[in-house]
């Protein structure tokens, strides 16, 4: 008997969003997706009840994370990333036996990838809440309460393990329902936030900084001071410092290149194989497998950075250095150190004072977090492509199916599928590469609101993708027999 026998009666009963039957409206998943988003943003603005403020654990992941510290949105997508990356890799190394044109398997992957969620939510849960300083709980609720301590963390658990669930079943209700992915759109939510509130943000009372608009006409008014340009501080300031130039030009650099990026590609023509004259093109873009590759490669050094955090908390000094010194919770030498992403520009400009490591070990830093978004991005864009049925095979059987076929070759899906060797797994490997390093130099140099390189570049990515879906679905609306094409 086979796994897929004995977890059967399990996964597929698994709850989960009925599937639309027939064409769904463009304006009603309009109203699916904005009411979603809505309550996205009021989840992640209902606080946990019993908690402490405490450290975010996921510390510069978070935005990527799309979540909310000390909100009921704690754990954010991570989880659901999480599985995705085990279940790319599994699948990848056909470990699961599944194939997903049959429509029985496809429920079985379903379902098996919704059970891991849960698992991976209760694996990130659990340790933040019971694992010291983290998401600690507060002893004036469960004296009020009547209740041990531990009464207090497991009710912290139970409201993580909820929004846990509710932002799984929100991504899907968008996938089938609305309009583009869920997570994506989760994470364009978040990244828009701080990305407006790092333009025109106004100091409040308790001395926050301004955004970059709002600096340089208090500049420009002489009510902030920064001394002269020509000096090395003054400079400083303006560049990296109130003036911020240089992160608002890598910001507005990310925005033109990706959208430029998105435009590149090479279009293979296509002609209908029974109605004379009709003719199309299937684009291959240098950005084919998008941005979202970038969220598994962050996401597996979120969840190495949370295991030495965790660490750190139960061993204390007594952790091997080779593995981690700690100095505020944040790792300064060992193993941890080196696999922390460089996160802005003040970690690795030594000669600004900044940093207290050697040269060397900065730019040793530096060099690991290059190849591992270099690699990591070629290899998860190379299964995501497999995965999403954007591989040479499968996308021959669609151009097959819509009854297209490519000019001067015989109709048949290995012709084809030999024809789109030539280049789709080359732009994949390519596209994944460039992506890598647009975010490692984005964060290198700093963007505005402090959000990293990869949330711009998924942000710019992800809205870019909306667009065109957008104007598909208008597309569709208008000349219903488009459907097919589109599949």
């Amino acid at each position: 008997m086979t796994w897929k026998a004995t977890a059967e009666p399990i996964l597929t009963r698994m709850p989960s969003v009925r599937c639309p039957e027939g064409h769904v409206p463009f304006k009603r998943k309009l109203a699916w997706t904005v009411g979603v988003l809505m309550l996205y943003f009021f989840l992640s603005n209902v606080y946990l009840f019993g908690a402490n403020q405490g450290s975010d654990i996921f510390g510069q992941f978070r935005s990527i994370l799309a979540g909310g510290q000390g909100t009921i949105l704690q754990l954010g997508i991570g989880p659901i990333v999480t599985a995705s990356i085990v279940m790319q890799l599994l699948g990848g190394a056909d470990l699961l036996g599944l194939d997903t044109d049959d429509p029985r398997d496809q429920v079985l992957y379903q379902g098996l990838q919704k059970a891991l969620v849960v698992v991976m939510i209760s694996l990130t849960g659990l340790p933040m809440v019971f694992a010291s300083g983290f998401l600690p709980a507060d002893p004036a609720v469960a004296s009020a309460l009547g209740v041990p301590l531990v009464a207090v963390k497991w009710l912290l658990f139970a409201q993580i393990f909820v929004g846990g669930v509710l932002i799984l079943f929100m991504d899907e209700v968008i996938s089938k329902w609305g309009v583009g992915s869920g997570i994506g759109l989760f994470i364009v939510a978040g990244v828009s936030q701080k990305l407006v509130g790092g333009l025109i943000a106004f100091p409040s009372l308790g001395g926050q900084r301004p955004g970059v608009l709002v600096a340089w006409v208090e500049i420009l008014l002489g009510e902030i001071s920064v001394g002269s340009p020509l000096t090395g501080t003054g400079l400083q300031t303006l560049l990296f410092g109130v003036g911020d130039l240089v992160p608002l030009l890598t910001t507005l650099l990310i925005f033109g290149i990706v959208v430029y990026a998105e435009s590149v590609r090479v279009e293979i023509p296509l002609s209908h194989a029974r109605v004379k004259g009709a003719r199309g093109r299937y684009p291959v873009k240098l950005i084919y497998a998008s941005v979202l590759p970038m969220i598994f490669v962050r996401a597996l050094q979120a969840n190495v950075q949370f295991l030495g955090r965790i660490l750190h908390s139960q061993f204390g000094d007594t952790l091997p250095r080779w593995l981690g010194v700690y100095t505020n919770g944040q790792p300064v030498d060992g193993l941890f150190y080196y696999l922390n992403p460089i996160h802005s520009p003040q970690q690795w400009m030594w000669w600004a004072g900044g940093v207290s490591q050697p040269p060397w070990q900065i730019l040793l830093r530096v060099g690991i977090d290059l190849t591992l978004m270099l690699v990591g991005g070629a290899i998860f864009s190379i299964f995501w492509v497999k995965t999403a049925d954007m591989g040479p095979e499968a996308t021959a059987r669609q151009i097959q199916n819509s009854g297209m076929q490519i000019p001067g070759f015989r109709r048949n899906p290995q012709v084809m599928q030999k024809v789109l060797d030539r280049y789709i797994p080359q732009v994949t490997v390519l596209g994944g590469i460039l992506v890598g390093l647009l975010a490692v130099l984005a964060n290198m140099l700093g963007t505005i609101g402090g959000i990293s390189g990869t949330s711009l570049l998924l942000t710019v990515s992800i809205t870019y993708k909306l667009y065109e879906e957008v104007a598909e679905e208008q597309l569709m609306e208008m000349h219903p027999m488009m459907r097919q094409l589109f599949g």
